[in-house]
């Protein structure tokens, strides 16, 4: 009995180096199932994703295993099934970016997160939406000079409050308009 082979073609192959150099610029892939959405909403995750500098793909799962399997990028075969599309996350943006698909799932999108593969690490769904939960770089920054602000804030008011209680504030009002 012969085996079937699927026969090679110049068409495939150019699919798949450009499937190939478009994942090569990202870190992150997250895949979704995209069965039931309407194209305007895909193209509104779109729009989304695109503010955190990443993308969303529907891809051939053939072509997508193939081109991450050329970058060293693999392990994510299980969740390459079905109808299949890619966020593509670049830097340490993988929690917004969960979180933008975690959030049109909730505003009745029928998105389902099958998993990641963020820098080499293969996640699953309820990890994905796990790292959806926590706080982006931005606000971990912002809590942080808060914190940090917070000391210093109470160290001036204190000076100004001892400053005042000796009289001295209106002494050095004085002092500045001569």
């Amino acid at each position: 009995m012969d085996n079937y082979q699927t026969r090679i073609t110049p068409a495939k192959e150019d699919a798949v180096a450009a499937l190939r150099d478009e994942f090569k610029d990202y870190s992150g892939f997250i895949f979704t199932d995209y069965r039931g959405m309407t194209v305007q909403q895909i193209t509104d995750i779109r729009k989304a994703l695109r503010k955190d500098e990443a993308a969303y793909r529907v891809v051939k799962n053939r072509y997508a295993k193939i081109a991450l399997k050329n970058l060293d990028q693999t392990g994510a075969d299980d969740q390459m099934k079905g109808p299949t599309a890619v966020a593509l996350i670049k830097g340490d943006t993988a929690n917004t970016v969960a979180k933008v698909l975690f959030n049109a799932n909730k505003d009745g999108v029928s998105i389902q997160v099958k998993g990641a593969l963020l820098d080499g690490k293969l996640m699953s769904a309820e990890e994905v939406e796990a790292l959806s939960k926590l706080p982006t770089k931005l606000e971990l920054i912002a809590s942080l000079m808060g914190t940090m602000k917070a000391p210093v804030q109470k160290l001036a008011a204190t000076l100004l409050a001892y400053v005042e209680s000796k009289g001295g504030a209106a002494q050095a009002s004085e002092e500045s308009q001569n």
